[in-house]
């Protein structure tokens, strides 16, 4: 019998061997799926879902570590029931689909993590320990063997940025890039005293108060927050009783987290940035919450630390939430725009 080299042109042979089918070629790729996992930080265990894109075996991907804004909110961007914008679950769909892998988790005193070891002691919670539990969120996602540890972002909404802007001072391996989304860009009771400023003013200009009244609120409010940070107590005789109910809750079970986070400057904490880091930073028009006014001390620092874009981006008629009036819930096209400019390898 002949062999069949000398029976078959030797195109021929060629083209039988090298054409897989396309049911080959389609089981050489994983599906998306969502993985629940866990880590442990100071002796509490922190469930978290970590969500891989379609991806070919032995791909090593781009990743994104999501933190949630301030409050019990938990993975998926919501307080349950009352807020569910699910704002981070939408990040995680949205990034999937663009081939990135992310991580979001439950941090203290939310979902399946709950309060952990702070368990009948909520009061010795601070800020400290939501950086450490980001801190090793960083870490596992990085470790991960599907991921590409020199492709991780940070990505925080609202306060969460604030915990993403220290995470990346110090976090191994040194991230790629930080999106800092509607951020904390201010000290805590520097954003609480603005906040209250600016209602003052809006009631003041409905005729829910007299000029005189609203002077006389606002200098109140400053010596409250004066009074919070001296560690002296405060005079809520001479608020206004939401305003007196407000730094009442404060002072209560809160008081060591609210000091804590007050302590930080978003703006100094930005100087420490590594020079060259991809940066981004928005701002809504339609954000109540974060202004982008307020953001301009944290614009400059990160400039003067020689970070990359995109830098500032605003964002016309979104709000705190990331999506928009005419399409509440749904993360506005401008939004992942920008991000996917900062991931831009």
């Amino acid at each position: 019998m002949k062999p069949l080299s000398r029976v078959l042109p030797a195109a021929v042979l060629a083209v039988a061997v090298a054409v897989p089918t396309q049911a080959t070629a389609a089981a050489r790729i994983v599906p998306a799926a969502d993985h629940e996992v866990t880590f442990a930080v100071d002796g509490t265990t922190t469930h978290g879902t970590l969500h891989l894109p379609a991806h070919r075996p032995g791909h090593r991907l781009p990743a994104a570590l999501l933190l949630p804004g301030s409050g019990p909110t938990d993975r998926d961007g919501n307080q349950p029931p009352a807020l569910t914008p699910n704002t981070l679950a939408g990040l995680a769909a949205a990034l999937g689909s663009d081939g990135v892998a992310t991580l979001r988790f439950d941090k203290y005193g939310t979902g399946r993590t709950g309060l952990g070891a702070y368990t009948g002691r909520p009061e010795d919670l601070d800020h400290p320990a939501f950086v450490r539990q980001a801190d090793a969120a960083y870490r596992l996602l990085s470790s991960r063997p599907q991921i590409d540890s020199h492709a991780v972002r940070l990505i925080g909404h609202s306060e969460g940025a604030m915990t993403a802007l220290v995470v990346a001072t110090t976090a191994r391996p040194r991230p790629a890039g930080i999106a800092m989304l509607q951020p904390q860009a201010m000290r805590l009771l520097d954003v609480i005293a603005r906040q209250l400023h600016d209602q003052l003013t809006g009631a003041a200009a409905a005729g829910q108060l007299t000029e005189e009244q609203k002077q006389a609120a606002i200098l109140a409010v400053d010596r409250a927050v004066a009074d919070f940070r001296a560690h002296r107590p405060v005079d809520t005789a001479t608020l206004l009783p939401p305003i007196a109910a407000l730094f009442q809750a404060l002072e209560g079970v809160n008081r060591r987290f609210v000091a804590s986070d007050d302590s930080v400057d978003p703006a100094r904490v930005a100087r420490r940035l590594p020079a060259g880091m991809p940066v981004l930073l928005t701002c809504g028009t339609a954000d109540p919450q974060v202004p982008c006014d307020t953001t301009d001390a944290l614009t400059t620092a990160l400039r003067r630390a020689h970070t990359r874009g995109p830098g500032r981006v605003v964002l016309p008629g979104v709000g705190h939430s990331l999506d928009t009036s005419a399409a509440p819930g749904v993360l506005a096209p401008s939004v992942l725009a920008a991000l996917r400019d900062l991931l831009r390898p």
